[in-house]
């Protein structure tokens, strides 16, 4: 009976300290959350990166990040590249405990582009370029409570939806002239499958591979808007130069998933 009676006692402290565990985690994912895609984000993309406010259901694995803001590097007018509103995520709850994370959706809804610059040379190019960099060294590293590098959680994206993207802003055109873009229409941008493999993906990776599939139907849609407008400039071949090279970093970036 002594015996039964101190397992059940065991088995009640150890129901409650899980309680507690599982109390404080989700009391506190949130802040976890907004603060990692803060600083993570910021080293990524090497620009100011803020979010207002993040919340992950524990239970159900569903997910919303509100207020998304991603700054322009230094030397451009506008101070905001990229800001979404919301933007809806379905996580495998029980991953989070893994070393992967299961991303099933991700679906954004109407973000705002900001445009600045010439087709070969522009904020989002600038940004890109910042994260090659980046992913070159290998991405930001990832530090426990005492400082010391630990292993960053790899990721897996299977549905990633882009919609009713609005581009705004200026474009320079050869010789110093600008025109400006007003509330063009994006194309929807889809991606699946991303770090389905055992080892996934990192976040720089990610990073990466959504938004070379940005850059690259922004700058079409503004060099279009631009030739639409009876410019007759690009003739050159700036747009088909440039379409080949966004089109070599995105079969590149295909071949390393």
């Amino acid at each position: 009976m002594k015996k039964t009676a101190k397992f059940v006692a065991f088995l009640i402290i150890a129901l409650v300290l899980l309680f507690i565990v599982i109390a404080v985690l989700a009391l506190n994912l949130d802040r976890i959350a907004r603060d990692a895609i803060e600083t993570y984000g910021s080293k990524i993309t090497k620009t100011s990166l803020t979010v207002q406010n993040v919340h992950i259901g524990l239970l159900d694995g569903k997910a919303s990040v509100d207020g998304f803001v991603l700054g322009n590097p230094p030397g451009y007018k506008t101070p905001n590249a990229i800001s979404v509103g919301k933007a809806a995520v379905a996580v495998k709850p029980m991953s989070f405990l893994s070393s992967k994370i299961v991303v099933r959706s991700v679906a954004v809804e109407g973000p705002e582009i900001t445009f600045e610059g010439g087709l070969l040379s522009n904020n989002l190019k600038a940004i890109m370029d910042n994260v090659n960099g980046t992913a070159q060294k290998g991405g930001p590293t990832v530090t426990n409570a005492s400082g010391n590098p630990k292993p960053s959680k790899r990721l897996e994206v299977d549905d990633f939806l882009i919609t009713g993207a609005k581009i705004n802003g200026s474009v320079r055109l050869p010789g110093g002239r600008e025109i400006s873009v007003n509330n063009l229409r994006l194309p929807d941008i889809h991606l699946q499958n991303l770090g389905t493999g055992p080892a996934g993906i990192t976040a720089t990776e990610l990073t990466r591979q959504v938004f070379a599939r940005i850059v690259s139907a922004t700058v079409n849609t503004v060099a279009a808007h631009a030739q639409s407008l009876g410019q007759g400039v690009f003739k050159s071949g700036a747009v088909n130069a440039l379409k080949q090279r966004l089109g070599n970093l995105l079969r590149k970036q295909g071949s390393q998933q």
